[in-house]
């Protein structure tokens, strides 16, 4: 028995150890084909609130793209929106795409409190499949991924950011 155990053992830990080294090593190339995917901003199609469907054919030329995932619950999505309004005006140049999980009944009420829901260049998106999270890499409430006019992506900000510290990472997209 104690012959069988000093085979086994070794031969456990071995496979084991390869087991979680294929693990890390496959999610390490999972982000990198991920970043390498979200550097050109990636083919999309989500529900708009208003009715029908947003994809890239939607995205305005010659503007920069700030998609902002978040949830109505979360303070600081909450935050985030209202420090939105408050800039309105600062971020004329910018499309605003605002994307959640939530029903579009949801979405709307959201866009009403805020008073974001009357800007042309302010769109409110359900991702009732969540696939954005996948798509753009999104793990945090709320998430910023801001493309150039190019469509060329700038950076990704997990969490709440100050509109002074978003305005010049915009400035320097045009």
């Amino acid at each position: 028995m104690k012959k069988y155990l000093k085979i086994i053992l070794p031969i456990v830990f071995v496979g084991l150890l390869g087991y979680f080294g294929f693990q890390i090593v496959s999610k390490i190339n999972h982000k990198k084909q991920i970043a390498e995917n979200i550097k050109t901003m990636p083919v999309f199609s989500y529900e708009n609130a208003k009715g029908g469907f947003f994809s890239n054919e939607n995205i305005i030329a010659n503007k920069a793209t700030l998609f902002i995932y978040y949830n109505s619950e979360c303070e600081f999505c909450n935050e985030e929106a209202k420090m939105i309004q408050e800039n309105r005006a600062k971020f004329s140049n910018v499309q605003l795409v605002f994307i959640s999980n939530e029903t579009p009944k949801e979405i709307i009420a959201f866009a009403k409190t805020h008073k974001l829901n009357t800007y042309d260049t302010i769109t409110f998106l359900s991702d009732r499949k969540m696939s954005f999270r996948t798509t753009f890499d999104v793990k945090s409430l709320p998430c910023l991924v801001l493309y150039d006019k190019n469509k060329q992506l700038i950076e990704k900000i997990k969490g709440q950011i100050k509109a002074e510290t978003l305005l010049k990472k915009l400035q320097t997209t045009n």
